[in-house]
């Protein structure tokens, strides 16, 4: 088995998400950075929106069950992405969990494998290719001001048609709720 490589950022000094390209042709990233070490990491907006939704989750879940954590309040990160945005990797698999001996959410985003699987029952770890994998490692408060910054730079894309729910370019878009016609 070829080793995985791991960009571990624990701590991590900045951990965003942003767009480069007009609505309609974004491309989603995710920014790791501590000190000069930077890691950019692109991926598709439907994961950037579940895994703002499943951050918001899991602060919940911990409001609830551990009502004594102290979860603090974060400004929220307004800056741009950092330049130069250089693609380390696509991001294939997300992990999340709850590391609740020290009140963080490690963040685990993996590589999209080149090749795919042969179908077995099961897999042999020994037969699995190298990885690279993104691992972070943020507070709730941290985690809880990434997932606000998703939610706002989903919503900066192309507005939703009010009949299909489908996204409205800027010259219409053909809408199947009206047989075709354009909106």
């Amino acid at each position: 088995m070829a080793d995985s490589q791991v960009h571990l950022f624990d701590p991590v000094e900045r951990f965003i998400v942003g767009t480069v390209g007009e609505p309609g042709d974004r491309t989603f990233f995710i920014q790791a950075r501590t000190g000069s070490r930077l890691v950019s990491v692109a991926l598709e907006k439907t994961q950037v929106a579940a895994l703002a939704e499943r951050i918001m989750q899991i602060i919940k879940e911990v409001r609830i069950s551990e009502p004594l954590v102290n979860i603090e309040r974060i400004l929220p990160d307004n800056q741009p992405l950092e330049t130069p945005i250089d693609e380390e990797f696509r991001v294939g698999v997300i992990g999340l969990a709850y590391v609740s001996d020290r009140n963080m959410i490690e963040i685990d985003l993996q590589a999209i494998t080149e090749k795919e699987p042969e179908e077995e029952e099961f897999l042999e770890i020994n037969n699995l290719e190298s990885q690279e994998i993104l691992r972070v490692l943020i507070s709730l408060g941290y985690s809880n001001s990434f997932a606000k910054r998703a939610q706002i730079v989903l919503g900066a894309g192309r507005a939703p048609c009010p009949f299909c729910g489908g996204p409205i370019d800027p010259g219409g878009h053909l809408c199947p709720r009206a047989n075709g016609y354009r909106r």
